[in-house]
């Protein structure tokens, strides 16, 4: 009989990580966008819009391998609504990570803007209309969807810290290569 998975694979752990840091540079682009002017601000934006769609596209990736690749099983000392909960939190990751980037491509789209991809090749813009008030409307949408992004990343890090420090079980191992294995 084989031996249960006790560790993401790598292809996982590489999409977990990629994502958190490209989220992390999403809010790090945004606010140097809003911090400066010019040119300067423009070009923080654009790789802000570029990395939005970098971010749809692996978590399309993610999504698939995941469900190719089955999450390992949670611990069985955990209660039934905490496996709920957790279960919920990375549904409504996926759920985020698709609709972040689609208001903002929605966004774009509506005031007929441009939306290079790291200056490769234009990303095709969505066929809706709206100018600038559409715009604003859909960025306003967007900025509610981020706000509960900043929720779940909270809950998906103390849930992490509460598995390592209270519970003292393997779940964060799993997740982060440098983390020991407890016996």
């Amino acid at each position: 009989m084989a031996e249960p998975r006790n560790r993401y694979s790598t292809v996982s752990l590489i999409l977990h990580w990629l994502l958190a840091a490209l989220i992390l540079a999403q809010v790090l682009l945004i606010t140097a966008h809003e911090a400066t002017e010019g040119p300067l601000a423009r070009q923080f934006v654009e790789i802000h819009k570029a990395s939005g769609m970098l971010i749809l596209v692996l978590t399309l990736v993610r999504i698939g391998w995941r469900i190719a690749n089955p999450a390992l099983p949670l611990p069985d000392t955990m209660k039934r609504w905490e496996k709920l909960l957790a279960g919920a939190t990375h549904i409504l990751f996926y759920v985020l990570l698709i609709a972040l980037p689609l208001t903002g491509w929605a966004a774009v789209s509506a005031r007929g803007g441009e939306l290079s991809w790291f200056g490769l090749f234009d990303w095709p813009l969505l066929p809706i209309g709206g100018g600038r008030e559409g715009y604003r409307s859909l960025i306003d949408i967007h900025g509610v969807v981020v706000k509960g992004l900043y929720v779940l990343i909270a809950l998906h890090v103390l849930g992490a810290l509460k598995h390592q420090f209270i519970d003292r079980d393997n779940v964060l191992h799993r997740m982060i290569p440098l983390i020991p294995r407890r016996p």
